[in-house]
């Protein structure tokens, strides 16, 4: 095997790795982190099967809203990339200058906030989930235009209480997290509330 081919066939290998990580890569990123050409990264991802970001994200998305019942999909702030009921989950969020204050362009917090929200909301395994308590930290500030990654995790269920821990990042860098204390009600309990 020649040297362009094998360099070319790591490259590829750990541009797999790295977009596991963090899936919403752009190509220019990418093409920064490898110190290669954009039209390099885009050939790469095509041999491996893997489309431009905004299909990626689409593709994942639609395919993890079926299995949330606490929430529909309108409901969800963000994009869900990942989730598994009652373990975790993922979501991204990019963000824009409607979601900024306008003199400094720092994202409002509601929003960053919502990003967490729904998403420990999402990765219960309940008809019904409402947040008792929330325990959260802004770490730093997030602009307009920053991709925010959540990622929740189910640590603790006892009877029908669940402690969801939610992180959220932009570029590997932690600005939020969150403890969660989740309440589910019992469908039939919600349906004669109505």
């Amino acid at each position: 095997m020649s040297r362009p081919s094998s360099v070319k066939k790591e490259r590829q290998s750990v541009l797999l790795e790295k977009l596991t990580q963090d899936p919403f890569l752009t190509d220019e990123e990418l093409a920064e982190i490898f110190k290669v050409s954009v039209p390099t990264i885009r050939l790469d991802r095509l041999e491996l099967g893997i489309p431009e970001l905004r299909e990626r994200i689409k593709n994942v998305a639609e395919k993890n809203y079926t299995k949330v019942k606490s929430l529909n999909s309108k409901e969800i702030v963000g994009e869900l990339l990942d989730i598994s009921l009652g373990v975790g989950g993922m979501s991204i969020l990019e963000t824009d200058d409607s979601m900024a204050f306008e003199r400094t362009k720092i994202i409002r917090g509601h929003y960053i906030y919502s990003l967490a929200e729904s998403l420990a909301i999402a990765v219960i395994d309940a008809d019904v989930a409402l947040v008792g308590v929330a325990n959260i930290k802004y770490k730093t500030p997030v602009y307009s235009g920053n991709k925010l990654l959540a990622k929740a995790e189910v640590k603790k269920v006892r009877d029908n209480k669940y402690i969801v821990w939610v992180n959220i990042s932009h570029k590997q860098v932690e600005v939020f997290r969150g403890k969660f204390i989740l309440v589910s009600l019992e469908k039939d309990f919600y349906d004669s509330e109505k």
